[in-house]
């Protein structure tokens, strides 16, 4: 064979090699309009169909077939429009997920280890901020549902009537989270705020203290720790709780603030905070009046951020596991997506208080 003709056959393109060439300056002179997945499969040169299968089910299509598809999908940017009819699954593989805070670490890390397990799944996870507010988690979840989301992650168990009334309407998963309930909406994952403000009073009384106060914000899962903290210290004997509180979103600032608003009242004991950031506002507080912690003033905050076994002198506080919560989540929704039965609608995560150096 003539050297020309073996470097003309060297040089030639495969059949599939080809037809995506082909297909795809075809697809370039389309005008403005989208990508379609008719427009994928002519330039894989496979059915629409198969297409729809290799996006809906890819361990159901022949690897070869699968790259074809993928080559055509990137070659493109076609992205799959999950709603349409066309396509041989229905879901929309997005997850809604509400929290009170982005700034809030404790949240964004129970967000972080549940968008990681839904990914196992290929799901993706839309985040919105409610800022603790009831009315702004109504007109989210109004919002979100009308991207169709396979299911929703909600932060508490308190939603306003217009809001469980969409949810019910939108008849899809919904796991609670943060809190516990015996009559969730759905799925609740979470730990009782009543027990743990019953614990760390009992805990400071143990300790010997009597002398006792709260800094704590105004959302109502604090509210609800600090209710009960209260209760139980006045079943001791203990009725004169000296309180401050401070607006959500907590920061150190605000730690700071509010220990000094009790300290310029004169008090002087042990105080049970909120979080963990207004516990190291108050921790800093006490450190620039040179009062000595625990001597003088005692804290116990909440969240055992990982901050809190390092501050000086190191933190007690209240742990709960932000990973089980993320993952149990994820995986209760999963099994409510794929029609399965919950065993456990309310689950319990549970939590200790870490005693440290500054109580």
């Amino acid at each position: 064979m003539p050297t020309s003709e073996k470097n003309k056959k060297r040089e030639s393109p495969s059949k599939a090699q080809s037809n995506l060439g082909s297909a795809e300056n075809t697809l370039s002179g389309r005008g403005t309009g989208s990508v379609t997945l008719d427009d994928v499969a002519k330039l894989a040169g496979v059915s629409p169909i198969t297409v729809s299968r290799a996006l809906n089910y890819p361990n159901k299509v022949a690897p070869k077939t699968l790259e074809k598809i993928n080559q055509a999908v990137s070659r493109t940017g076609y992205v799959p429009n999950l709603l349409a009819g066309g396509l041989a699954s229905r879901r929309s593989r997005l997850i809604a997920a509400i929290i009170p805070s982005i700034a809030n670490s404790v949240y964004a890390e129970t967000i972080q280890h549940f968008s990681d397990r839904l990914r196992e799944f290929g799901y993706q996870v839309l985040l919105g901020e409610s800022g603790y507010l009831e009315s702004r988690e109504e007109s989210l979840i109004t919002a979100v549902l009308s991207r169709r989301p396979d299911g929703i992650f909600l932060t508490g168990v308190n939603h306003s009537m217009a809001c469980r009334r969409l949810l019910a309407a939108a008849n899809i998963p919904v796991v609670e989270t943060w809190d516990i309930t015996p009559t969730p909406l759905d799925v609740v994952v979470g730990f009782s705020h009543e027990r743990i403000g019953q614990d760390v009073a009992n805990f400071l009384l143990s300790k010997g203290y009597r002398t006792i106060g709260v800094l704590s914000a105004e959302d109502h899962r604090a509210q609800i720790r600090q209710r009960a903290f209260i209760e139980t210290l006045a079943k001791q004997g203990v009725v004169d709780v000296a309180i401050s509180t401070v607006p959500t979103p907590t920061n150190f600032r605000l730690g700071r603030e509010g220990l000094a608003k009790l300290l310029d009242a004169g008090f002087s004991g042990a105080v049970f905070c909120s979080s963990d950031t207004l516990a190291q506002g108050a921790l800093a507080e006490a450190q620039s009046r040179n009062l000595s912690v625990p001597g003088q003033l005692a804290i116990v905050g909440f969240g055992d951020q990982p901050y809190a076994a390092y501050t000086y002198p190191a933190l007690t506080t209240v742990r709960f596991d932000r990973e089980v919560i993320g993952q149990r989540a994820a995986d209760a929704l999963m099994t409510r997506i794929n029609g399965e039965v919950v065993q456990e609608r309310v689950i319990d995560v549970g939590f200790n208080i870490v005693e440290r150096q500054t109580a």
